[in-house]
């Protein structure tokens, strides 16, 4: 019995692993429809977003499944706890990746992004990407010290989001008011995307050590 218990709460772990990859696609697709005005990628992304949602309540499921058979104490209880707010971060970066694909949609056959603005959101895409895909890797692992990577890894994101606003309000800014809204509110989906992968990474730490390493992203 302990054995497929075992392997249950493994499987769960493995769920959420796999989630995070989707997520860390769909946002490299997502990248790439923003910057290549690509309305097959948007559409894609779109698309798929329905199977992220699904793996998230399947893997809720799973885990008040375990709740209630198998009554989880200690870190068996944070694990299937955690698996439940975890699926939430994970489902949340799969809906940020789906509006920055829906504005690619949405400006098709036009850039979303002046020329220059580009170069920037290409590194949040780059930066968000391998967080989500070190996400998965921490909850293999259950590594402290690649958890703790993350935040310090998300200072990249924070750092090119502030600039974004410097960008804004320098007094050059020539593009309209359009174009400013929708880099104020791309900037603001790609640092939320980071800021959830490192809750992912914050509630492993929590499974491991019991305790919660600060505010959580919301």
């Amino acid at each position: 019995m302990r054995d497929a218990y075992t392997e249950q709460l493994d499987e769960l772990a493995d769920a959420l692993a796999g989630m995070c990859e989707d997520v860390a696609t769909a946002m490299e697709k997502a990248t790439r429809a923003l910057l290549d005005a690509n309305l097959r990628l948007a559409e894609e992304v779109i698309d798929e977003d329905i199977r992220i949602d699904e793996i998230r309540h399947s893997a809720e499921e799973r885990a008040f499944a375990l709740l209630v058979l198998q009554a989880p104490v200690a870190t068996d209880l944070r694990i299937v706890v955690s698996a439940i707010h975890g699926a939430g971060d994970i489902e949340r970066m799969g809906d940020l990746a789906l509006h920055v694909a829906q504005a690619a949609r949405r400006r098709h056959p036009q850039p979303v992004l002046p020329e220059e603005i580009a170069p920037y959101f290409a590194e949040m895409g780059r930066v968000g990407v391998a967080l989500a895909r070190k996400a998965g890797a921490v909850i293999r692992s259950r590594d402290l010290a690649a958890a703790a990577e993350l935040e310090s890894d998300d200072d990249a994101m924070d750092d090119l989001h502030k600039h974004m606003f410097t960008v804004l309000m320098d007094r050059n800014w020539d593009h309209g008011v359009e174009a400013a809204v929708d880099v104020t509110l791309l900037a603001r989906f790609y640092e939320r995307y980071a800021d959830h992968a490192v809750a992912v990474a914050r509630r492993i730490v929590y499974v491991v050590t019991g305790q919660m390493p600060g505010p959580l992203a919301v």
